[in-house]
């Protein structure tokens, strides 16, 4: 990886945003043993009472992992999951038919108006509330019927890193107690080292493509759009780059007519079914003269072998994959950002915690 190249800006490893995402192997290890047997007590309950559907209420990173959670728990139980719009509770007022449904609301600070009338109407209504919460004595954890801390420590820097891989950590432990899956619940227990070889990998292709890059586009589906959705934040938030998420299929249907000579697409091919399609997508936009940078742990064919490829860290569950790609692209962003003459840190305009209404 580069050092920062503008005067006055950190290195690239003395960043807040690079030693916060670096400690997330440790975090989810201590969030693992901390939970298990809530999160079984739980999941024992699911079982027993099965949610009619299961209803999600978050906002930026955190509503990106909520995105992971309706895969996952879709995929893997086959629960309708949705994402409820805070303004429902908070802007509109309206009231929402949610007894016995499951409601998980996922937050850092655990304070957000918003999200915390939301949290109170679904209650009333007969809804199961289950907070993912960084701040175990916010306002949020204090309603819930169920806490899951999220065990992060303190995050100073703007950009979330370890709490957004905490919270999908927290997802994965859920459903996988929750579905009483072995083979799940034994590719938890290789998750944190499976993070540590996740920051390791070498992204520096994508870092030295996008220096001076206006505009991109962050491809994912399935159980990797919440990690395509993600990168794209975190590319405009500290990078000034412009950053759409599209899904790989939803790509197809009006915005790929963007794509032509030199303009950049990131895919994320996950390790299950939607994979060959996404590297599909991939080899097309390359043909259209597009630049493509493509996260995968396939074998590419050497005759199609016209994306960079960046290397992936092995994943014991394809469903945990999505974790593993986030945590490469950490690195490689906070190193973006400061060859883009950006403080990661620091973004403008914006704070660490957004309290919406």
């Amino acid at each position: 990886m580069s050092l920062a190249l503008h005067a006055g800006l950190p290195a690239e490893t003395e960043t807040l945003m690079h030693n916060e995402a670096a400690q997330a192997a440790e975090v989810v290890a201590a969030q693992f043993a901390r939970n298990r047997e809530a999160v079984a007590a739980l999941a024992a309950q699911l079982r027993a009472a099965p949610p009619p559907f299961v209803a999600t209420c978050a906002r930026g990173s955190s509503d990106h992992a909520a995105t992971y959670a309706k895969y996952l728990i879709e995929t893997q139980l086959g629960v309708v999951t949705a994402s409820l719009s805070p303004s429902i509770g908070s802007v509109y007022a309206s009231p929402l038919r949610l007894e016995g449904a499951l409601f998980i609301a996922i937050s850092q600070s655990g304070k957000s108006p918003d999200l915390l009338r939301n949290a109170e109407a679904a209650k009333a209504s007969g809804a199961r509330v289950v907070a993912l919460v960084n701040v175990e004595d916010s306002p949020l954890a204090r309603l819930a019927d169920t806490v899951i801390p999220l065990g992060a420590g303190p995050e100073k820097s703007v950009a979330a890193t370890k709490s957004y891989l905490a919270s999908l950590a927290a997802i994965a432990q859920l459903v996988a107690h929750w579905k009483d899956d072995p083979v799940l619940l034994a590719a938890l227990d290789t998750l944190p080292q499976a993070l540590r070889d996740a920051w390791q990998q070498d992204w520096s292709p994508l870092t030295d493509g996008l220096v001076d890059a206006r505009n991109l586009f962050v491809l994912g589906r399935g159980l990797g759009l919440g990690a395509a959705q993600e990168a794209a934040l975190k590319f405009k938030e500290t990078c000034g780059l412009h950053a759409e998420a599209y899904s790989s299929a939803e790509v197809k249907h009006g915005p790929m007519a963007l794509v032509g000579s030199g303009f950049p697409v990131l895919v994320f091919a996950q390790p299950d079914e939607t994979g060959p399609g996404a590297l599909a997508v991939a080899d097309e936009f390359h043909g259209r003269g597009a630049e493509v940078w493509v996260a995968s742990a396939a074998t590419r064919d050497a005759g199609k072998g016209s994306s960079v490829a960046l290397p992936l860290a092995s994943a014991a569950h394809p469903a945990l994959a999505p974790l593993l790609t986030v945590q490469s692209f950490y690195r490689a962003i906070n190193a973006l950002a400061l060859r883009r003459g950006h403080n990661p840190d620091l973004p403008p305009h914006l704070n660490k915690v957004t309290e919406t209404v």
